[in-house]
Formats: C-alpha cells, structure tokens, sequence
C-alpha cells in the first residue's frame, strides 16, 4: 500500500495528504459502483477524499468508510481527511448550518476536515438542479456566508474551511473581513491551466490551493485531452518511463498543490499514487512552464444577463 505524503493547513494546522481521490462524475454514477471504486481506493493507500453536497457522492463515500473500519481496512474515521462543499442554494448565512448538518448525516460522520463555498455565487434556496436555472441566481453575501463557516468550524462540525473558484479579487474581499482566513481554495489546475497568477496570491496568503482537473478532466462532456495529449508530456513520459497522467500529477505536485484525482480504473487509481518517489528535472520544468494555457472549466453555467455575474471575464475577475 502506498503512502501519501500530507501538507499542513495554515489557518487549522490540520494536516491534509497531498492527494485526494475525487468522487465528482457527470452524469452521476450509481451508487453502489461509486461506493466500491472508494473502497478500492482506500485499500491501496488513499486516505483523502473529496466530496460535495452536489455530487450525489456523500452517501456512498459515507458507505464506503463505514464498510472500510468493518473491513479492518482503517482503524478509525481519523485516519481519513473529507472535504464537503456548500452548494449555491444553499449559499445564505442561514443556511450553511443545516446544509453542513445535512452533508455529515449523508457521510454518518461527527465533522468534516474540510468544509468549502463551492462557487462565489448563490440560487434561491430549494433550486438543487444541476445546471442552475439561470433565473435562479442571486448574489452571495460573502461576508455573512463566511461568518456562518467560520460558525460551523468554532463548534467542531468541521476542523478547516475554505472556497472553491475563487479569484485573487474574491479572495482579497474575503480576507477584509474573516476572522478565520480560509484554508484552501479549489481550483482548476493543470499543466495547461496552471494559475501562476493565484498560486502566488494564494502562497503569500497562507492559503493552500487543491487543483481539480488535472488531467483536464477528460471523459466529461466540457473536458478536454489537451494534458493527455500533449507532446511536450508525452516525450517527459516516455523520457522517464511513466505515464502522462503520472507526469501531470508529479508537476502539479511539485508546485505545492493538492491534487484531485479521479478514476474508477483500479490500475490507473494505483498509477496516480505512484508520483512521490521520483522528481521532475528542472529542464522538464521549464518546458512544461512555457505550454499554451487554455482553461477547460469556464464556469458559462454561472454567467446570465440579469445575474449577479453577467460575463466570464466579471465571474473570474479578468484571470480567465
């Protein structure tokens, strides 16, 4: 079984492994399938799991660490590092409480390591669809929501918190007035989306950044090959004698970020651990830095005329 080497969460001290295995799929996956390719990964060495109220993926993940300590394949829920998100309708200061309450009895867990506003925007409470309808948007009061977070880990329900989407300009409104500065910030992150810009934000902050999509989040309808495919990763690769995903991770990694891997192919979930005991050269890094950079996640679901972010540009604060 394989050891992930874990990072320190500035605003918590909590510890956090540098790897997590991501449960998101669109269109969503059965459960019980879902609920067996987490058992999986947690008997090969993961121990870092990333779930969110709209994934449909909190139940099964929940099943999954139940049926793990039965198994003896973890002695205890600590063990485990679990990240939940606060989704839109549910982004009022109200609100978060009951929806963090919600998530937990879904997991069957006491807290979260980790609770994070999903996107800077909120929708009418009740409006669960996937894409939001967009006459449901309304904007989110940062303020109030964070208070309400910061409320939720002051009684234990979840030891860190942090955002997901956010931009430089989002966070610095946020960091105005928290009284506990959020510990993470999700985002897309790839060699071909690689966020030099908010990385340096986010490290003079304190702030640690987990990168979605690393492999371009191929086999979703938006995803891209482009990381796959990429003839600069592929010659590193063969040059090494690893795969292109393993070279992706191993860069991301080597940045300082946490990365969300994702697969339901039990040898491709043992590959994507297999990236800590070897390194980049300093000449790969420089090639892999000078790629073309093209977003995959642009967040159009997000942008509507009479809402509270009616371009890309607006949404993502010019870092698009």
């Amino acid at each position: 079984m394989k050891s992930v080497p874990v990072a320190t969460l500035a605003s918590s001290g909590k510890k956090i492994p540098v790897l997590g295995f991501g449960t998101a799929t669109y269109p969503f996956t059965e459960a019980k399938a879902l609920k067996e390719s987490i058992l999986h990964a947690i008997k090969v060495g993961y121990r870092h799991f990333d779930t969110a109220a709209v994934y449909q993926s909190e139940e099964p993940l929940g099943e999954a660490i139940a049926e793990a300590l039965r198994l003896g394949l973890i002695k205890s829920r600590e063990e485990l590092f679990v990240t939940s998100k606060l989704w839109c309708s549910d982004g009022h200061p109200d609100r978060v409480l009951p929806a963090l309450q919600q998530s937990l009895k879904n997991l069957g867990l006491a807290y979260l390591d980790l609770y994070l506003i999903h996107w800077p925007v909120s929708a009418k409470p009740d409006s669960h669809e996937v894409p939001i309808k967009k006459e449901n948007f309304l904007p989110m009061d940062v303020k109030l929501v964070w208070e309400a977070m910061e409320a939720c880990q002051e009684r234990g329900l979840t030891r860190s918190i942090g955002v997901s989407n956010f931009s430089c300009r989002k966070l610095e409104k946020l960091l105005e007035t928290a009284k506990i500065p959020p510990s993470m910030n999700q985002v897309e992150m790839n060699p071909m989306w690689q966020q030099q810009k908010l990385r340096k934000f986010c490290e003079e902050k304190g702030i640690l950044v987990s990168g979605y999509s690393p492999l371009g989040a191929i086999g979703t309808s938006w995803g891209s090959d482009r990381v796959l495919e990429c003839q600069v990763l592929k010659d590193i690769a063969h040059s090494k004698g690893k795969t292109v995903a393993q070279v992706a991770l191993r860069w991301a990694h080597e940045q300082g970020v946490i990365v969300i891997v994702k697969s339901s192919n039990k040898k491709r979930m043992e590959e994507n651990l297999d990236i800590f005991d070897w390194k980049l050269s300093h000449e790969e890094l420089e090639k892999i830095s000078q790629l073309p950079q093209i977003k995959v996640v642009q967040g159009e679901d997000y942008i509507y005329s009479l809402g509270p972010f009616k371009t890309l540009e607006e949404f993502w604060d010019g870092e698009i």
